[in-house]
């Protein structure tokens, strides 16, 4: 398949719409959730226990959060559907590194728009769902996360 655009400018769109589809979700977010971060007074189900705290920390699952995820993984892949014989390892690595880029930089700019939070309560002491996994600046899951997307598009970028 002959490429759209030169490849500097597929970085570009595909950072510049990572970033568009964060932000919109992010203000969807707040408005969701408003002051209670990660759905706590949201009509929910939850399930905590050894599994989840060992992976998330303080937060159970929330079905909120397990149907958002999926959505959101699902709606990723619509390329496939639309666009006979389009699957290739490298589009799929792009995609993955889209989905966890996604969620990493969306988490952050919740707090960014959220007008019960901003920069000044992104700390573990305002936000009680990542407090048992906060690292230094920033909560453990960015510090894993970001690294990985960033490798896994790197990988998809340079595997022309």
């Amino acid at each position: 398949m002959p490429q759209l655009y030169h490849p500097a400018v597929q970085h570009i769109l595909f950072f510049a719409l990572l970033l568009l589809a964060a932000t919109v979700f992010a203000l969807l977010e707040v408005q969701i959730e408003g002051a209670d971060g990660w759905a706590a007074r949201l009509p929910t189900w939850r399930v905590r226990n050894r599994f989840t705290e060992r992976f998330l920390g303080a937060r159970a699952i929330t079905g909120y959060h397990l149907y958002v995820h999926l959505f959101v993984l699902l709606f990723a892949h619509l390329p496939y559907a639309v666009v006979p014989d389009a699957w290739a390892w490298l589009v799929e690595l792009r995609i993955i590194a889209f989905i966890i880029l996604f969620w990493i930089l969306e988490d952050f700019l919740w707090f960014v728009f959220n007008p019960h939070y901003g920069l000044r309560r992104f700390r573990p002491e305002d936000a009680w769902w990542h407090a048992a996994t906060w690292w230094g600046p920033m909560p453990r899951d960015y510090w894993i996360f970001l690294p990985l997307g960033l490798a896994l598009y790197l990988a998809a970028a340079l595997g022309r």
